[in-house]
């Protein structure tokens, strides 16, 4: 993409372009605060106070300095940007996660916004905020179906929650891409499906910004990047966030729907592990006693779906590692006929069933 190209885009994009800022409350920061761990600010030691009781580790106080005249400490920090002049912003469903966090919202002109949480979405990492204000400038949404392999993008972000208004440019490098990751090392791993690979430098802090294609549309939304590799970072497409707000304006929330089974896609691999009679599907299976194959009260229940059927066929597509049931989920609502064929001992049974809203 040529300089003068790119110059424009940046230009109109920026200053819908925000940083998001995460803050907690002193005192709650305390109060999880691991003995070994220091402010790390220079000249700010943390302290232990007087005191602990016999045994216990001892508890370690910030200094007062740190926090704001509110007593709050900011803990971390993302991106986003904004969708409708009247103050809604999208960002990254894992950039809001904090418990018991205030979120600012923070514009490219300097004004500061405490930030509601409109809705977090149940699958994709993508919320949408609310912030008091309007007349606000906005970006345009674009297809993310419609790039190809090598086309230009242009990544925005609040890049390692310090350099706000970063811009860098790379090219698709990769479509439908499939991974698991975490927020954090203690998150549970999520994974996440369709995603677009890009070279464009994506690090923390830029999560939740705009990739921009040569028209100056929003084509993602900036998710996650590889530990310890080079070049390589993931954005989710944003026609799923597109979704995402039309059902908030209609429904006031996110809605996903529900088919209500754990499975597990079906190979060669596994059809040999496990003897199965196909080398494709998708095979119902619990997780553990706290996650049942069946989920209660979900379509697949009342519908009659047990475990160890096996899913060959969803509204007459076949499943399997490269089409599962989540991707087909993603292009349903709330509400559709769904049309199953499963094999249960040798025998296929059609199965008809009607989604309902993921809570």
């Amino acid at each position: 993409m040529e300089d003068a190209r790119v110059i424009k885009i940046v230009r109109h994009a920026m200053p819908a372009v925000v940083s998001i800022a995460i803050s907690k409350h002193l005192k709650d920061i305390e109060k999880d605060i691991p003995k070994e761990y220091y402010s790390g600010i220079p000249g700010h030691p943390a302290r232990p106070t007087k005191g602990p009781a016999p045994g216990a580790a001892p508890r370690i106080t910030l200094p007062d300095d740190v926090a704001d005249a509110h007593g709050m400490v900011q803990v971390g920090g993302g991106s986003g940007f904004i969708v409708d002049p009247n103050g809604l912003v999208m960002t990254n469903k894992h950039v809001v996660n904090e418990p018991d966090a205030e979120y600012t919202v923070i514009l490219s002109d300097g004004r500061t916004f405490t930030a509601e949480i409109l809705s977090r979405d149940p699958i994709n990492d993508v919320a949408i905020l609310k912030i008091p204000a309007n007349r606000l400038p906005c970006l345009p949404l674009g297809d993310a179906s419609r790039l190809q392999l090598g086309q230009s993008l242009i990544a925005i972000g609040n890049a390692l929650g310090i350099f706000r208004n970063t811009v860098s440019v790379g090219i698709v490098s990769g479509l439908s891409r499939a991974i698991t990751a975490q927020a954090d090392p203690e998150a549970p791993p999520q994974e996440m499906r369709g995603l677009i690979q890009t070279d464009a430098a994506i690090n923390p802090g830029n999560s939740g910004g705009p990739i921009l294609d040569r028209n100056g549309r929003v084509v993602g939304v900036n998710a996650a990047i590889v530990s310890g590799a080079q070049s390589i970072g993931f954005a989710i497409p944003v026609n799923a966030a597109r979704r995402d707000l039309a059902d908030l304006k209609r429904w006031g929330r996110i809605r996903r729907p529900l088919l209500g089974v754990r499975y597990v896609m079906v190979d060669k691999d596994l059809k040999a592990k496990m003897k199965l009679p196909m080398d494709y599907g998708a095979l119902v299976l619990s997780e553990g006693p706290r996650d049942p194959a069946v989920v209660a009260g979900s379509p697949a229940e009342k519908a009659g779906i047990r475990e160890m059927d096996i899913v060959l066929e969803m509204n007459g597509e076949k499943l399997d590692r490269e089409h599962p049931i989540q991707d087909y989920l993603e292009n349903m609502n709330v509400g559709d006929e769904v049309h199953l064929l499963i094999l249960r001992k040798g025998t296929q049974i059609p199965v008809k069933l009607l989604l309902t809203e993921r809570k």
